[in-house]
C-alpha cells in the first residue's frame, strides 16, 4: 500500500477527527520528513513510501489522545523549538502571556529572575533569549524535567541560564531576585478534565494541587516573599476561572499592585503582585 502525501492527510484527518486534526497531521509528518509544512502543499504528490508506516503509527498514537509533543519529542514556544517528554508539562500558547508581561516590565538591565516549577524550561529559556544581561535561575524538583530543561538550554546556548534542582524554596537559601515567576500546577485533584484529552498523558505532579487547585500558588505566595530584592515582582500562571481567588491569596499575603492578565482568548491566565520588604 502506497500513499501520496495529500491522501495521507486525508486519511489522517479522517482517523484523528478533533477541532485540530489537519494540524496535527502536518506537524506529525513535517517532523517525520524533516519539512517544513510549505513542502507538505508544494510536494503533494510525493509516495511517502518507507515513511507510510511510521506515520500511519504517529496517527494511531495520536487518535489513543497522546498529545503531537510526546509524538515528535518537540514543541515549539516563543519560536523556540523545545525538547519534550512524558515527563514534563507540555508548554502551551496560554503561557507566552506570561512572557509577554515580564518582558514588558520596567526592571534593572541586569535584573536575576527565578523561573520555578520549570519543566522544559519553556519560560526561563524565553526570557533568557529575550534578555541576554538578565541572569535567571531555573528550577524544578523532578530529575527528568530537569534533564530535559538542560537539554533545551543547551541546545539554544543560554549562557545566562541556571538550572537547578529545588522543591520551590527549598534549596534557595539566601538567593535574592528582581522577578520570580511560574506556572505551578492549578488544577483541582477531582477536576473531570484530568481524564480526558492530552492531560492523561502528562505528568500529575505538574497538574494537579490539592482540592481548589491553589495549594501551590498559596506556597509560593508565601514563599517567595523573603527571596526579593529591595522590591520585586511575583508572577504567576493560574485557570481561567482562578483569577480573583489568586488576587486575594496576594493581597492577603501582603502584595501591592496586584492585578489578573487576560489571555489572547480574553480569559484570566495569570495574576501579578508587587512585594515591597
Amino acid at each position: 500500500m502506497s500513499m501520496k502525501i495529500a491522501e495521507a492527510l486525508r486519511w489522517a484527518q479522517q482517523q484523528i477527527r478533533s477541532d485540530s486534526s489537519r494540524l496535527d497531521a502536518e506537524v506529525m509528518l513535517c517532523h517525520l520528513l524533516g519539512v517544513e509544512r510549505v513542502y507538505l502543499f508544494t510536494h503533494d504528490d510525493r509516495e511517502l513510501g518507507e515513511h507510510l508506516e511510521a506515520f500511519q503509527q504517529m496517527v494511531e498514537r495520536r487518535c489513543q489522545g497522546e498529545p503531537v509533543a510526546h509524538i515528535t519529542g518537540v514543541r515549539e514556544f516563543w519560536s523556540l523549538p523545545l525538547k519534550v517528554t512524558a515527563a514534563t508539562l507540555v508548554p502551551r500558547p496560554d503561557t507566552e502571556t506570561l512572557v509577554e508581561w515580564c518582558l514588558s516590565q520596567d526592571l534593572p538591565v541586569t535584573a536575576r529572575v527565578l523561573d520555578l516549577g520549570t519543566g522544559t524550561g519553556a519560560i526561563a529559556c524565553a526570557l533568557a533569549s529575550e534578555r541576554p544581561k538578565w541572569s535567571l535561575v531555573a528550577t524544578d524538583k523532578s530529575s527528568e524535567a530537569l534533564e530535559v530543561a538542560r537539554y533545551n538550554q543547551k541546545q539554544h546556548r543560554l549562557d545566562n541560564l541556571a538550572i537547578v534542582y529545588s522543591d520551590w524554596f527549598d534549596e534557595l537559601a539566601g538567593e535574592k531576585f528582581d522577578l520570580i515567576v511560574s506556572n505551578p500546577p492549578y488544577i483541582a485533584e477531582n477536576d473531570d478534565h484530568l481524564s480526558v484529552g492530552d492531560v492523561r498523558f502528562e505528568p500529575t505532579s505538574a497538574l494537579v494541587s490539592g482540592p481548589s487547585g491553589l495549594d501551590d500558588i498559596q506556597k509560593i505566595t508565601i514563599g517567595a516573599r523573603p527571596h526579593f530584592n529591595e522590591g520585586g515582582w511575583l508572577a504567576m500562571e493560574h485557570g481561567y476561572d482562578q483569577g480573583e481567588s489568586v488576587r486575594l491569596i496576594l493581597q492577603d499575603a501582603g502584595y501591592h499592585r496586584v492585578e489578573t492578565i487576560s489571555d489572547l482568548a480574553g480569559q484570566d491566565r495569570i495574576t501579578v503582585g508587587y512585594w515591597r520588604p
